[in-house]
């Protein structure tokens, strides 16, 4: 630690020794600095014991400098004003010029959504930006963001008092199927549960969003550890898939033929969110990145 820090030396009593200085006298100093001359005066003393010299002394009704307070005031003249406007001045951020990485951690359902046209926007307005993005789930996500990632989008329950949130849209749950191999008009709850099933389990076990949440238990022919291939899964098969409503749509524009039914029961809601961490909430680059993704998930869900 700094020999001035180990001394004590409050570096506020250097505004208020440069203010004395250029005004010649306590009381207009105290006025400029909206204290008190007693105030003044106690600074000046404890400086002068940090120093361990007079740096000024009366010259009639005013104070004038000492050969030391002469050498003070020419070291910190140079320094203070920058110091002060570096305090005080607004952060500037031009997306067009910032090289920013942006570490985003994704569930695997947002990668789809939301990078293709999150990489054009930037591509637009902030051609140097550059993303990395990272894998996350419910339960790695307040792990990771105390990790280093800028934001992340996923569902998320409870996470500590420093991670903002923001919610985007309302998770749903429909049923994804082939109808080339299953027939489905009013899908009935004694229907659904006589179908073979292919899960998404971040465990690597049987059990899905049903079993966790109805307590019921499927005949589950497959689990995998992501959505990212379900829409080939379950092509050409008998499998029904239980899929965000986002989910179903994306892998519907790629596979046209495959069709959605209506739940015969009630999953309850769970939200989307965008989480990042309080440290960050006035980062330029990160509020300018959280304004994009905020405008393409309101988008997305109207």
């Amino acid at each position: 630690m700094p020999n001035s820090y180990g001394r004590d030396l409050d570096l506020n009593l250097l505004r208020v020794f440069a203010v004395v200085a250029e005004a010649g006298s306590v009381t207009e100093a105290a006025r400029r600095l909206y204290l008190t001359q007693p105030a003044v005066s106690a600074a000046l003393r404890r400086l002068t014991a940090a120093v361990g010299a007079p740096l000024f002394v009366r010259s009639g009704r005013g104070l004038v400098l000492t050969s030391r307070g002469q050498r003070l005031r020419a070291a910190v003249g140079p320094h203070l004003q920058p110091l002060i406007d570096a305090a005080l001045a607004a952060p500037s951020f031009d997306p067009r010029t910032s090289e920013r990485t942006l570490r985003l951690g994704l569930s695997d359902t947002s990668e789809l959504w939301l990078l293709p046209p999150l990489l054009q926007a930037l591509a637009a307005e902030a051609p140097r930006m550059r993303v990395v993005s990272v894998p996350v789930q419910f339960r790695t996500v307040g792990a990771a963001l105390a990790a280093g990632l800028d934001v992340a989008l996923t569902v998320a329950d409870e996470l500590p008092g420093d991670i903002r949130r923001e919610r985007l849209f309302t998770g749903k749950f429909t049923c994804l199927y082939d109808p080339r191999h299953v027939r489905l008009r009013t899908l009935t709850e004694r229907e659904y549960f006589a179908h073979t099933h292919i899960i998404v389990s971040y465990n690597g076990d049987l059990r899905g969003v049903v079993e966790d949440i109805l307590g019921k238990t499927r005949d589950i022919r497959c689990s995998v550890s992501s959505f990212a291939n379900l829409g080939a899964l379950i092509d050409g098969t008998a499998m029904l898939a239980t899929v965000p409503t986002l989910v179903a749509a994306q892998i519907q524009a790629v596979r046209p033929h495959l069709r959605t039914k209506a739940l015969p029961f009630t999953v309850p809601t769970s939200y989307f969110e965008m989480l990042w961490p309080a440290a960050s909430d006035d980062d330029p680059p990160c509020r300018f990145a959280r304004a994009q993704i905020s405008r393409i998930a309101h988008a997305l869900a109207k």
